[in-house]
């Protein structure tokens, strides 16, 4: 039996991409359904999603990543689906890819991670370090090599689906991971490319960069592998 795909589409402030990416689903993965979150954006993204009749949820305050994804995650178990591919709004991941996570998680995987460096080396740059740092923070608690943990372009099947929308501790981001492997969750990463944000500016400078990577460091070392596995 086919598969019953949703494609979560978070965006915040992405009025010059949102039209982008939604296009590129609609010709290159036109067997899946997809819905935009609107996460309480301050430009015109909304303005833009009404005038293209895109399918999307408004939210009327920034909830932030997971609560945008969560979201997504909420409606699809509502609505039975049996894969949810979480896809960034901002023109960075290609739609082509899509088909290929769901036959992966038809075969068997829990979580299929959209990876830049299964075939292709991970380059030594400033940018990349902070993912360096969390793919051996992960290896060493689980002894599991996750080449581009921190790829938002991921698969989850249908027991995935449930622990990330019923859990409030179960954010789409690197540390859990840990715990979903913990789970037995199996977790399966492919080659994918990815496209440099054309519009915009990503919320990761250097503070938030800094943030991120030490939340990431206490979450993985020292709340991922005590918690309770439900």
């Amino acid at each position: 039996m086919k598969s019953k795909v949703l494609v979560v589409i978070p965006a915040y402030n992405e009025a010059l991409n949102i039209e982008k990416t939604v296009l590129d689903i609609q010709e290159n993965a036109s067997d899946v359904d997809y819905v935009i979150i609107n996460d309480g954006s301050k430009d015109n993204t909304l303005e833009v999603i009404k005038e293209n009749n895109f399918n999307h949820i408004d939210g009327f305050c920034n909830l932030g990543l997971f609560g945008a994804v969560q979201t997504g995650f909420k409606l699809a178990l509502q609505d039975g689906y049996d894969v949810v591919i979480q896809f960034d709004g901002d023109g960075q991941h290609s739609a082509e890819y899509i088909r290929y996570m769901v036959e992966e998680i038809e075969k068997g995987n829990d979580i299929v991670i959209g990876s830049r460096f299964v075939t292709e080396k991970k380059p030594f740059t400033a940018r990349m370090m902070g993912s360096r740092l969390i793919a051996f923070a992960i290896k060493l608690m689980t002894g599991t090599v996750l080449t581009d943990p921190t790829s938002g372009f991921r698969a989850y099947n249908k027991k995935c689906i449930q622990d990330y929308a019923n859990d409030m501790n179960n954010p789409p981001e690197p540390d859990t991971l840990v715990y979903m492997l913990r789970k037995k969750r199996k977790i399966k990463e492919i080659q994918v490319q990815m496209s440099d944000r054309e519009f915009g500016e990503s919320y990761l400078n250097l503070a938030n960069t800094i943030k991120y990577m030490s939340r990431m460091m206490v979450s993985i070392f020292l709340i991922q592998p005590f918690r309770k596995v439900k």
